[in-house]
Parts: C-alpha cells; structure tokens; sequence
C-alpha cells in the first residue's frame, strides 16, 4: 500500500459522507453517527489485537494483515467524520521521523 491508497480511500470516504445511508456501507455509519463509528474502531482494535496473539503462536499473518486493514479504515473514517484530513495525521507521523519515541512522548507530557 502507498500514500496514494490512503489518499484514495480519504476521497471515497469524503464523497460518502452525505450519500443516502442505504448506498453503501460507510454512508450508513455516517448516517448513524460518531457514537456507531467510534464502537467500530473499538471493535476493530480489538480484532486486530486478538488477530496478533494468535498470530504469534500460529505464525499465519493473514488475520492481522486483514483486521489491520479495517482497523486503519475505520480509524480514517473516524478522523473523516470528525472533519479531521487523514493529511494531518501524515504530517505528524512525518513530522516524528528522526525524534527518538522517548523524547517525543516526555515533549507530550510535558506541555
């Protein structure tokens, strides 16, 4: 997958968002709210983290390439019907390359 996938999926879902509830799937969790949204990223957290510890026993990835997969495309709706562009979160994963993770997480705690 690249940058452009991304992009690709942050059109659809931006094209969806006053489309009929009955036209398609993402159209139906914005018709019924940031409330059904949130619970489908917890849902999908949840999957993917089960997905992994099986993973790690059975050594078949499968699972946790495809919850992953939702995963990041429910959190990309999240961010969508919060009106927040899936660039912005490009920029800050771009902005911590180069930042140790101790150092960027004691900058948070900080301010």
């Amino acid at each position: 997958m690249t940058a452009h996938t991304l992009e690709r999926i942050a059109e659809v879902l931006e094209a969806r968002k006053n489309a009929a509830p009955e036209s398609s799937y993402v159209a139906s969790l914005y018709h019924k709210g940031l409330n059904k949204i949130l619970e489908k990223v917890g849902e999908e957290a949840v999957e993917t983290i089960l997905a992994a510890k099986d993973a790690q026993y059975s050594q078949d990835m499968t699972e946790v390439i495809y919850e992953t997969a939702d995963l990041w495309f429910h959190s990309m709706l999240m961010l969508s019907a919060l009106n927040i562009p899936a660039q912005q979160v490009f920029d800050e994963l771009e902005r911590r390359f180069g930042l140790s993770g101790h150092a960027e997480k004691a900058a948070r705690t900080e301010s």
